[in-house]
Order: structure tokens, then C-alpha cells, then sequence
């Protein structure tokens, strides 16, 4: 039987999205929204240790927000005219078809990515909304310190609030401009959940499944939008090498030593025919270069075998699209499988100078493993403890002790 301090962590993974997604449509504000929640899940622990855990937990948090958001509205009859809304305003104009956007969790995205915010503070709100991301997790997915990201977050709300900027589900018309955000969201969702930045395992299921389902959604919803396909074939493809990235303990597993016989072939075959689609009909976006890449990786017999003057060629492609430090380092890691670590560590020396990867730990550990295989051992051992002050992960900071001790 499962304890209720761990149903209600579980429920907190899994059902955080539904049951704030639902709040929002009856509270008709953020703020009021996430604090009943909050609320919720502090009940939570206490009336399922009294009476045992629901078999509908989703339900019971909901049911429970939603009593708190009317209970609020009653105590104070101003509360809608002093917070920001997520409601359509006043306007002579019909209101959108609410199949336009058909589940909460996606109309709750494509809301928070309002035109009139920033494209961090759009992208930090949903995380933190959404997701319930906390800000040192939102901080670790931007590459910067968590003080910077929680005044971002601060000065977001501010502007929501100063401006009384109306949050409102978007018509099928407005969709297309708030596209790249969401899916950016997405993009940074199961990019989160994939290495978690903090917690005891390598990965985050509940934040990966998230992000493949509502890309899912995003596509059915647009699906002549290249990017949007693009996309979820990227994810696809990762989350079809998911299970092999550790061994039978949790340790950590490189591309290189993972068994491609445990690899999903149906998934991957389901992302090879989006990225077809998604290269189709012009220059391709940023996600679908990436899962161009991703399908290389998952194509190739083996580690060795994998095409690397052609995975470099596509992230020459993907930095024109989108110049990202992180996609340069990247392209060094695949850079030095095709013409050696030597050419690879010069470039690499270049990177280490941009500001925005002063805390990216997977710097330090590219640089380290370039210096290992060089026959560099002092230098190697410096660079791993230089990545090991600052990775958070427990199964990466395994790996990262482990290659150091072979040293």
C-alpha cells in the first residue's frame, strides 16, 4: 500500500498540469490558480494519511483546488478586478471556438505565451506554472543562476500585473505567432526530463511523457507546421534510446555503450517518417535538424558506424538556424569522432570563452574526455573535478567520478 506522502509527491509528478490547467479555466487567474493548488496538495497530505489515499487522485486535487478558488472569490468580490486575468475581455467580437485549442495543459501553454512578454519570461512562466518546475530547475535549463531566473520570473509577474496584460486563449488565427515558444516549452519540458538537473535518478519520466504528449497534441492540432512535426519526431527518437541510457544498477551509459538491441524500432521508425515530413518543402527549423540528427544516431549499427561527417554537416546546418552554445558544443563532441579529438579541443578551447556556458558542466566534461583520449591524464582529471563542482545529477556526477577514477 502506498504511503500518502508518496501518493501525493506522485500525484504532484504526474497529475501537476491537469489539475492547474483546470483551476485556471475557473479561477480566471494565475496567481489565485497556483496558490490553490498549492493549497491542495497541503490537504492532500493530510486528509489521505486520515483516509487513506483516492483511487482518483487527479480528481480529488481539482475537485479540492476548485472549492478553494470559489471560497476565495467569495471573501473578496474585488479579487478579479485587482489580479491579471485568463479570460477573454470584454469585446463585441465572438468568442473563440474553445475546440480551437482542445486540452487544458496545451491551451494553458499557447496562453502563457502571450506576444506582449518576453520570450523567457513566456517560456520560465510555463515551466514554473505548468510544469511546477522550481526555479533553480528553470535556472539550470536557461544556463543561468537561479537568482537571475527567479527576478525574471518576478518581473514577469510585475508586467502580467502593472499592465494588466489579459491572458486569454488564443484564436485558431493567433496560434501560428505563438508557435516557436510553445514549442520551445515543450523543447525545454523533456529536456529537463531527460537528464534531470536534481533528484536521485537520470531521468524524469513523468516531465519526458509530458512533453511527448502534449507534442503530440500540438501536432494534431497543427499539422502542415513543419516545426511542430519536426519536433516530435525529435523527441520520438530520444525517447526510443530512454531505457538503455543506464544499466541495471542506474549508472549512467554513453550513446557509445548503450544496446541498440533494446532500442524501440517502432518509435524510431514513427520519428523517421515525421523528420521526412518535417524536412519536406523548404529550409528546415531548428527541431527538425535536430531530429535529422537524432535519426542518424538511431540509423547507425553502431557507435562507431554512425555517419559523423554528416551529423557535423547538420549541425553546421542546425547553428545557421539557431546559434546556440550549446548546439556548438555539439557539434565538437561529433566533431572529434570524425576528424579526432585534437581538431576537436582546438574549437573547444574557442567555445570556452563564451560567457553563457561559465556553468554548463557538460563543458568541463567534453573538454575532459577530448584530454583522456589524447593521452592527457592530469589535464583530463582536472577537467572532470571542474565538471563534477558542477553537476547536480546523481547518476552523472557517478559517471563523472567513475571516469575519473580510471585516471
Amino acid at each position: 500500500m502506498i504511503e500518502p506522502a508518496d501518493a501525493v509527491a506522485d500525484a504532484h509528478r504526474r497529475e501537476w498540469a491537469f489539475v492547474l490547467a483546470a483551476t485556471v479555466r475557473v479561477a480566471g487567474d494565475l496567481d489565485l490558480a497556483e496558490e490553490c493548488v498549492q493549497d491542495a496538495y497541503v490537504a492532500a497530505l493530510e486528509v489521505w494519511t486520515r483516509q487513506g489515499v483516492p483511487g482518483n487522485p487527479a480528481a480529488w486535487l481539482t475537485t479540492v483546488a476548485r472549492r478553494r478558488v470559489m471560497d476565495a472569490m467569495r471573501r473578496s468580490s474585488t479579487l478579479r478586478a485587482k489580479l491579471p486575468l485568463l479570460v477573454e475581455p470584454p469585446s463585441d467580437d465572438p468568442p473563440p471556438r474553445p475546440e480551437a485549442v482542445p486540452d487544458d495543459r496545451l491551451r494553458m501553454i499557447f496562453t502563457c505565451c502571450h506576444p506582449a512578454l518576453a520570450r523567457e519570461a513566456q517560456v520560465a512562466l510555463t515551466l514554473r506554472l505548468l510544469c511546477g518546475l522550481t526555479t533553480g530547475e528553470i535556472a539550470d535549463a536557461f544556463l543561468v543562476s537561479e537568482p537571475t531566473m527567479a527576478a525574471r520570473v518576478t518581473r514577469a509577474k510585475k508586467k502580467i500585473t502593472g499592465a494588466g496584460i489579459p491572458f486569454r486563449v488564443p484564436g485558431p488565427a493567433e496560434l501560428p505567432d505563438r508557435l516557436d515558444a510553445v514549442l520551445t516549452v515543450v523543447h525545454l519540458v523533456y529536456t529537463t526530463g531527460h537528464t534531470a538537473p536534481r533528484g536521485e535518478g537520470l531521468v524524469r519520466a513523468d516531465l519526458t511523457a509530458l512533453a511527448i504528449d502534449l507534442a503530440r497534441l500540438v501536432h494534431a492540432l497543427m499539422p502542415d507546421e513543419r516545426e511542430a512535426t519536426g519536433l516530435l519526431a525529435l523527441l520520438v527518437l530520444l525517447d526510443a534510446r530512454r531505457g538503455s541510457r543506464t544499466d541495471a544498477g542506474g549508472r549512467m551509459l554513453l550513446l557509445s555503450e548503450q544496446d541498440r538491441s533494446s532500442w524501440d524500432r517502432v518509435a524510431i521508425e514513427e520519428g523517421r517518417e515525421l523528420v521526412f515530413d518535417a524536412l519536406r518543402g523548404g529550409r528546415p527549423g531548428r527541431f527538425a535538424v535536430q531530429a535529422a540528427i537524432a535519426a542518424l544516431h538511431a540509423e547507425a549499427p553502431s557507435y562507431e558506424e554512425t555517419d559523423w561527417e554528416q551529423v557535423v554537416g547538420l549541425y553546421d546546418v542546425l547553428a545557421t538556424v539557431w546559434q546556440s552554445p550549446v548546439v556548438a558544443l555539439n557539434r565538437i563532441a561529433a566533431l572529434s569522432m570524425a576528424q579526432g579529438p585534437e581538431r576537436a579541443l582546438a574549437e573547444l578551447t574557442e567555445l570556452a570563452d563564451d560567457p553563457r556556458l561559465a556553468d554548463y558542466h557538460y563543458l568541463p566534461a567534453t573538454r575532459a574526455d577530448l584530454l583522456r583520449r589524447l593521452g592527457r591524464p592530469e589535464e583530463a582529471a582536472a577537467a572532470y573535478r571542474e565538471a563534477l563542482a558542477l553537476t547536480t545529477n546523481p547518476a552523472e556526477r557517478d559517471f563523472l567520478t567513475r571516469r575519473l577514477a580510471t585516471l
